[in-house]
């Protein structure tokens, strides 16, 4: 399994993407929250020579593939390779009021996104003339001027994100990999992200191999003191996140579809802090693993092994670099 941190932050992007190559991980990635996720890529690319660099995720939908297209293509020559474009659609309500985007079927739109994108690298790399004509997207128009430089890098491997199966099988269908939520679970993963991930490889009459299945779990590690201050902080994560009427199946198949109704009318009530209260020591532990780090490798391997190929993780900040590096590599030969 591939160990990967993050990056959060474009000032501090190259002294953390140093320590990430130096320390062993195996990719950097920045997401796209109170941040653009490509810019510290780029700066990361400047500092590193080896590790892969990622965007978990850049929200396609509040974009056109033509614009992302040459933001992706600029950042897979400037890295020598070595992007992974990490995409997801957002929710309704991000999409249509705060990007002011038109929102129609995510997955089916996200799908024609990215077969949209793959013709116009295909058009750049080979010269044909670009005609793509979907349901959302049309491309139609590429003056030789408007051509980037080509490179023997190829077009950087894409990854989608998702939660329903829907989305899953989308993902196995038209990507190169997949990003699990953060908020899911083994059993999820074993019971519907892998089945509906192969079912989208049949279609495209391809098999798991090489498909990347990554996540970044909840992980609580430190101290006991330190791990006793966060578990609050995780319980709320886990309330905000089972509040979301597109995540609902995750409780339900654990049997808790009635809590997640409830936890969705009080926030949208705004009574955020009684959430966190609902969250029981029993999902806490379906969610997140809490463990010391002297056992966090062999807890990550039980829980994940066989099911995902790479996770992203962050020790805690009170963890010397050298027992941070020493972790990864722990988790890495466990896993």
């Amino acid at each position: 399994m591939k160990i990967d941190g993050g990056i959060t932050g474009l000032a501090g992007a190259a002294a953390r993407a140093r320590v990430l190559e130096g320390d062993g991980y195996d990719a950097a990635w920045a997401g796209e929250l109170n941040q653009d996720p490509f810019l510290p890529l780029a700066v990361a690319a400047e500092v590193t020579d080896r590790i892969e660099l990622g965007t978990s995720i850049a929200v396609a939908l509040a974009r056109s593939p033509m614009t992302l297209a040459y933001t992706a293509d600029d950042l897979q020559r400037h890295s020598g390779g070595r992007l992974l474009l990490g995409l997801g659609s957002q929710v309704r309500a991000h999409v249509v009021r705060r990007y002011s985007m038109p929102w129609g079927r995510p997955a089916a739109q996200l799908r024609e996104f990215v077969l949209a994108l793959r013709t116009i690298w295909s058009s750049w790399q080979d010269g044909t003339p670009l005609d793509f004509q979907g349901e959302y997207y049309r491309h139609t128009l590429m003056p030789p001027d408007f051509v980037p430089p080509r490179h023997d890098f190829g077009p950087p491997r894409v990854l989608l994100a998702g939660v329903g199966e829907l989305m899953t099988r989308t993902a196995g269908e038209v990507a190169d990999g997949f990003l699990c939520h953060g908020y899911t679970t083994a059993r999820w993963i074993r019971e519907r992200t892998l089945p509906a991930l192969r079912e989208g490889r049949e279609r495209a009459g391809a098999t798991m191999d090489g498909f990347e299945v990554a996540n970044t779990p909840f992980i609580v590690t430190g101290t006991d003191q330190e791990m006793e201050a966060a578990l609050p902080v995780l319980r709320a994560r886990i309330a905000f996140y089972a509040s979301t009427p597109a995540y609902r199946g995750v409780f339900e198949l654990h049997g808790w579809g009635d809590l997640n109704q409830e936890l969705t009318a009080l926030s949208k009530a705004g009574r955020w802090p009684e959430m966190a209260g609902l969250v029981t020591d029993e999902m806490v532990d379906a969610f997140a693993i809490v463990a010391r780090p002297d056992v966090l490798p062999v807890r990550v391997a039980e829980r994940f092994g066989g099911l995902l190929t790479r996770i992203t993780f962050t020790p805690p900040a009170g963890l010397a670099r050298d027992a941070a590096a020493d972790l990864v590599e722990r988790l890495r030969a466990c896993c």
